[in-house]
């Protein structure tokens, strides 16, 4: 059974769906075949027994041809009475004994024959057989009189079996072509049906050989090719778009790599120069190319690390969601920025409020946010930080961002013109942005009335943390975990 499963499994899907119509349409055909054969042969024996029934023969003119001698033991070889039905009329006696009146055979009598004879059955209709095997349809009535017997009366079966032959052939003949045309009836819907898949099945291969994502599927309709062909023209138009932006991804981390790249070829050429010649370079100018070399080194680190956070796929989700106290990593991330801008007031209203997040990665997008507050700030000036039920805002007093340029504040390496010039790499709101999205957020960038900008944050609420228990008297202190967080020098 398996064999037969997969050849038909292994034809291509039109071949399997012009065989399935024409076996359908085959069954189906010989199902009404045979039912029409059936009511066929019993409209047709219904009416022999009706003719047997109607054109009965008279009992007292059979008993009178017996008396007579004109019923034989032996059918005559000739009679000179017309037969064109080939009737046959036979005497029975209560013992089973009989003679012919009428027909050129005689009949095989029956137990059925014999009771109606003897008078224990009523009249009766059956089939019977002759002595050279022709089937008959015979009725077989009681004779009146006191001595008992039965009169049979006999019609060949040919009159129903030769109409049910000549039936049968045409019923097949009809079925054999109604399922030759559904076949290729069948034939011709699956290729009309599956032409939109053989565009899609065209269109895949010439993606697979060419890799060209430009190509579209015309759609028409509402039915399931339409869905599916908008479904892969979107699929097409999304692989483009992440081509392009995976690109430019590369193009602009070569881009913002080479800078640092060749400001630290140059000072380390400086270096093994002067290791090479002998000539060493004076304390101060030493100290500032090491300082340089650092920066530099710092500034590659940090750029690398944007990248592997914004190159981890989306369709891996972020790490572990854990309740945490946003407020928490606000004041932990105000402690930073104090440290970078030494000189500026920072001024918090930091109140309560938790939320489900990745905790490092929330704590990066908050440091990063502030860090652009303290980059942005003149000296002196002021950063103010409030977290108010679910909204945590920084404002700074720099000169602010103009409008043209707020719509591309989150795009991976966009750098405001102004901002060419300090140090960083374009990646931090863009890891901002990515942060709370994931987290179920939002954040935006607006102009702070009285200049200089104000972030906003607003990240949906978590139910605050069961306390933990305080630890045993033999509890151990807990190791301290190193601060590996964003690091700025």
């Amino acid at each position: 059974m398996r064999g037969p499963v997969r050849r038909f499994r292994a034809l291509p899907i039109r071949s399997r769906l012009a065989l399935l119509v024409a076996t359908a349409v085959a069954v189906a055909v010989a199902a009404s075949a045979l039912a029409c054969w059936f009511v066929v042969r019993s409209t047709l024996t219904d009416s022999l027994d009706h003719t047997l029934q109607t054109n009965r023969v008279d009992g007292g003119r059979v008993l009178a041809e017996v008396r007579a001698g004109n019923c034989t033991a032996e059918p005559p070889a000739a009679q000179n009475i017309a037969n064109p039905f080939k009737l046959t009329i036979e005497v029975v006696d209560a013992k089973g004994g009989s003679c012919t009146l009428v027909g050129s055979q005689k009949l095989v009598v029956t137990q059925d024959d014999i009771a109606v004879a003897d008078g224990s059955s009523p009249e009766v209709l059956h089939n019977t057989t002759a002595e050279d095997g022709v089937e008959y349809r015979v009725l077989v009535s009681p004779l009146p009189g006191p001595g008992g017997g039965a009169v049979l009366v006999a019609r060949p079966l040919s009159e129903v079996t030769d109409p049910l032959g000549t039936l049968a052939i045409v019923l097949a003949i009809v079925a054999g072509v109604g399922a030759l045309g559904a076949g290729a009836a069948g034939l011709w819907v699956a290729r009309t049906g599956l032409r939109p898949v053989d565009e899609l099945t065209g269109a895949v291969e010439h993606v697979a050989r060419t890799e060209d994502l430009t190509v579209r599927i015309p759609v028409e309709g509402e039915d399931e090719i339409a869905r599916l062909s908008r479904s892969f023209n979107s699929m097409t138009a999304a692989l483009a778009s992440s081509r392009d932006r995976q690109a430019q991804l590369i193009a602009d981390a070569g881009h913002e790599l080479r800078t640092p790249l060749t400001s630290l070829r140059t000072n380390i050429e400086l270096l093994a120069r002067s290791e090479e010649t002998g000539r060493a370079i004076p304390a101060g100018d030493r100290r500032a190319l090491m300082a340089s070399v650092k920066a530099q080194m710092t500034e590659l680190a940090s750029l690398i690390g944007d990248l592997q956070e914004l190159a981890r796929p989306d369709a891996a989700g972020p790490g572990p969601l854990k309740v945490v106290a946003l407020h928490d990593i606000a004041r932990a991330a105000l402690e930073r920025a104090r440290l970078r801008g030494p000189e500026l007031t920072v001024a918090a209203d930091l109140r309560p409020w938790y939320v489900r997040a990745e905790p490092a990665a929330l704590e990066r997008a908050v440091v990063n946010v502030l860090d652009n507050a303290v980059k942005f700030s003149p000296p002196g000036g002021t950063v103010e930080v409030a977290l108010h039920g679910g909204e945590l805002s920084v404002r700074d007093h720099g000169p602010g961002i103009p409008a043209e340029e707020l719509p591309h504040v989150f795009e991976r390496f966009w750098r405001s013109p102004s901002a060419r010039a300090l140090p960083g790499s374009g990646l931090g709101l863009s890891i901002v942005a990515r942060t709370v999205q994931q987290a179920g957020g939002s954040v935006a960038l607006h102009p702070a009335n009285g200049g200089g900008t104000r972030a906003v944050i607003i990240l949906p609420g978590a139910p605050e943390p069961p306390p933990e228990p305080p630890p045993g008297p033999e509890a151990e202190p807990s190791a301290v975990v190193p601060d590996e967080g964003f690091h700025q020098p």
